[in-house]
Parts: structure tokens; C-alpha cells; sequence
């Protein structure tokens, strides 16, 4: 007789191989066994709604029977090569057509890769070292991006914190960090240094925050005045906000940007991309030796992820599935606030309709240090009584995606509503 495995179990055996008990990613208490549509269901057979959608990727639900074909009929004929395959390419061209900033690009296996290569990129494009980032952005997990992430201790502005141990103090000297949407800071900030930065790296919506209007076009303004390489971290925001990202919809083109996520179709696959001339410096024959960006993956563009990523792509360009995303993602932030209304609960519903979170605050959220002085422990209660009542998110963070159906809004609302009853109680 074949033996199942309660959750439990997998938690006890995690904890003996895994740090912490899990892969450093999500709760570890939880551990999903499958996923289709819009629903997961994990160990002991629960089922959630998935607001998670794998932190971004599984914008049509998990198990697109579409993806899946296209993934079977590439997999008989090699899962990577380690050399150059043609779904990669059609997929590079394909995301050129789309992007704004994007002449070439380069192929890495995460988005954390690809920030960290960027911010290479425009070091070596420069001869410069220094480099801006906004107190709270994430850009996956190099050293420079791991510099004032989550800080809990605020300090003076630039000085940078680190968020991991392990990191030489001399990238602390190289990093300088900005408060989000102040304009008058960045501008006195560049005006100081502007001579000795390489790149200014942002997330156009940082983490959930928007961008105040005009922020965005004045640093694209002030790094063009100072020759700084400006990086959008497009890896949560390309192909989510519009089919040309963030820097479409908000009408603002960096030099460089990052992709991940959504471009592999759920399997791991991110990319640098920008303007040539910068996209030249990972060409040994085109800058020399000496100003070469070394740069290669085992996995990089493998065609799995290539072929998955290209009709993802190709069905999200089909008429009226943006329009779909922010009406899902509407009704949502709606149900949401009128749940916490009810209750008087004191609330902002931050970030983009395809992207948001609920901070418990009269405040505006502006930058990180707003979002820090939320009412973080009611946020906390009132996750886990979502995830009570069958709805599977990230604590900072709602994915609304194409596979949502009229039962899961009318569940979701409905756990909106008691999960705000239950913070009251």
C-alpha cells in the first residue's frame, strides 16, 4: 500500500535538511502540492485561492492548457543545450518588439541575476562604482542589492545598511541610498555625487508603492544630465502592468531594464536588456578585453522556459487580457475596502490594480518608512485569517490574475469580510 505524507511529515523532514525548514522563499509551514487555474491545493489536500501565483510568473493560472502544449512538444527534443536554441531568439526578438528601452538583451536564470548584471553593465559602461537605490527596493539577493532592503534601524540618508551578513563594508562605501518619490533629495543627491555614480536602479512601482507623477521622467532627466545608467527592475512589473511594462504605461524609457518572471512562463528565465551600446560591453569583439562584461548560465534561454515564455506572451497579446487584469484587479481592491470600511478600520489600498496590498494606516504611503509605521501586526492577523479562510497570499503583496473566476471573487469577498470582523473582535 502506497504511504501518504501529511504536511506535518514534509515539515519535520524539511527541518532536517533545510535551514530554517524551508527554501528561504515562503512560510515554511506550508507546502503546496499542485496547482491549476486559479487554485492550489497543498499537503493535506486544502484548497486556496492562489494570490501568490509563484510570486508573480503564473499570471494565466497555473496548468495553462495552451503553455503546457507548446512545453510537451519541446520536451522530447532537449530540455537545454548550453548553446544557442531558436525559441530563444524568437522570444529576444519578441521582447524587443515589445519593451521600450530594449535594442538587445542577455539571458540569465533569475531576476536577482539580471539587477545584479545590470548594475555591472553600467559600471563598466561608465568607469564609475557608485550606485543609487531607494531605501525598501528589491532587487534580488547580489550585495549591492542587498543594502537597506528591510532595514529596521533608520539612519541618515545616503548611508547604507546591510540586510545580510557576509557583505564587505567597501560595497556599503560604493552604495548610496534615496527615500522613494523625494523629489528634492534624488535631485541634491545626484547634484553631490552625480560624477561618481554608474546607475540609479529603481522598481517604477516599488514593491506596492507608486510613483508620485513626474518622479519617474526626473530621474530620467537627472541621470541624463549627469550620465548615469538608469535601471528600471521591470522583473515583477514587465508584462504585468501592460504588455510593454511599466515604462509604457507610465511613459518613461531607463537605458536599461530587467525581466524575469513572467517572460519563462513559470519556469526560471530573466533577461538584461537595454540599449546597445551599454548591451555591447557583454560582447568580448565589440568593447575589448578590458571593458568585457563577462557574463554565462548553465540555464540561460533554455528552451523550455523560451517556448513557455513565448506563448504566455502570445496569449497576453490577445485583445482585451489587460483589460481583464485591471477589472480582476479592481474588483479586488474594491472588495477589500469596502470590507474594511465596514468595520472602521483604518486602511490604504496601495500599489497598481495589478499588483497591491492592504496598510492598516491613515497615512499616505509615499516611500518605505511610511509603510514601516503601518499597524503591522493587525496586517499580520488579518493574513493569517485570509489563509484560514482559503486564501493564499504573500504577507506584502496580492497578485490578482486571468484565471480568477466568479466563485473565487465571491469567496474572496466574503473572507475579506470576516477577516476584517475578525482584526475588530
Amino acid at each position: 500500500m502506497l504511504k501518504t505524507h501529511t504536511q506535518q511529515d514534509w515539515i519535520d523532514r524539511a527541518r532536517e535538511t533545510l535551514p530554517g525548514g524551508g527554501l528561504g522563499n515562503f512560510d515554511p509551514s506550508i507546502f503546496i502540492r499542485e496547482g491549476k487555474g486559479s487554485r492550489v491545493w497543498d499537503e493535506d489536500g486544502n484548497e486556496y485561492i492562489d494570490y501568490l501565483i509563484g510570486s508573480g510568473p503564473m499570471l494565466l493560472g497555473h496548468g495553462h492548457p495552451e503553455v503546457l502544449e507548446v512545453i510537451f512538444e519541446q520536451l522530447p527534443k532537449g530540455q537545454t543545450f548550453f548553446a544557442n536554441n531558436a525559441a530563444a531568439i524568437e522570444l529576444a526578438e519578441e521582447i524587443i518588439r515589445a519593451v521600450p528601452c530594449a535594442e538587445q538583451l542577455r539571458y540569465v536564470s533569475s531576476g536577482g541575476e539580471a539587477d545584479m548584471y545590470a548594475i555591472r553593465a553600467a559600471r563598466a559602461y561608465t568607469g564609475r562604482d557608485k550606485i543609487v537605490k531607494f531605501e525598501g527596493g528589491y532587487h534580488g539577493m547580489s550585495a549591492e542589492a542587498q543594502m537597506s532592503l528591510a532595514p529596521s534601524k533608520m539612519v541618515n540618508f545616503p548611508m547604507a545598511v546591510p540586510d545580510s551578513a557576509g557583505i564587505p563594508q567597501s560595497v556599503a562605501d560604493e552604495m548610496l541610498i534615496a527615500p522613494f518619490n523625494d523629489f528634492d533629495y534624488i535631485r541634491s543627491l545626484l547634484a553631490e555625487y552625480g560624477d561618481q555614480i554608474a546607475g540609479l536602479i529603481v522598481e517604477p512601482l516599488q514593491r506596492i508603492i507608486p510613483p508620485e507623477p513626474g518622479f519617474l521622467q526626473l530621474l530620467r532627466d537627472e541621470c541624463t544630465k549627469y550620465g548615469i545608467v538608469l535601471i528600471f527592475d521591470e522583473v515583477v512589473t514587465g508584462f504585468r502592468f501592460s504588455y510593454g511594462g511599466a515604462q509604457e504605461l507610465y511613459g518613461v524609457s531607463p537605458d536599461l531594464c530587467t525581466l524575469g518572471k513572467i517572460i519563462g512562463g513559470g519556469f526560471p528565465l530573466a533577461a538584461t536588456a537595454g540599449r546597445a551600446d551599454i548591451m555591447a560591453h557583454f560582447d568580448k569583439a565589440s568593447v575589448g578585453s578590458d571593458r568585457w562584461l563577462m557574463q554565462l548560465g548553465t540555464l540561460s534561454g533554455n528552451p523550455v522556459a523560451a517556448v513557455a515564455g513565448l506563448k504566455t506572451m502570445e496569449i497576453l497579446r490577445r485583445e482585451g487580457q489587460f483589460d481583464k487584469l485591471r477589472a480582476n484587479g479592481q474588483r479586488l481592491m474594491d472588495a477589500a475596502s469596502a470590507a474594511l470600511k465596514e468595520h472602521g478600520i483604518d486602511h490604504r489600498v496601495v500599489g497598481d490594480r495589478t499588483l497591491f496590498e492592504i496598510v492598516f494606516s491613515d497615512a499616505e504611503i509615499r516611500d518605505y518608512r511610511n509603510v514601516l509605521l503601518s499597524d503591522t501586526e493587525r496586517a499580520s492577523r488579518f493574513n493569517a485569517d485570509l489563509r484560514l479562510r482559503g486564501i493564499f497570499k504573500a504577507p506584502g503583496k496580492t497578485y490578482p490574475s486571468l484565471a480568477l473566476t466568479e466563485e473565487d471573487f465571491a469567496q474572496t469577498e466574503a473572507a475579506y469580510h470576516a477577516a476584517a470582523k475578525a482584526i475588530v473582535a
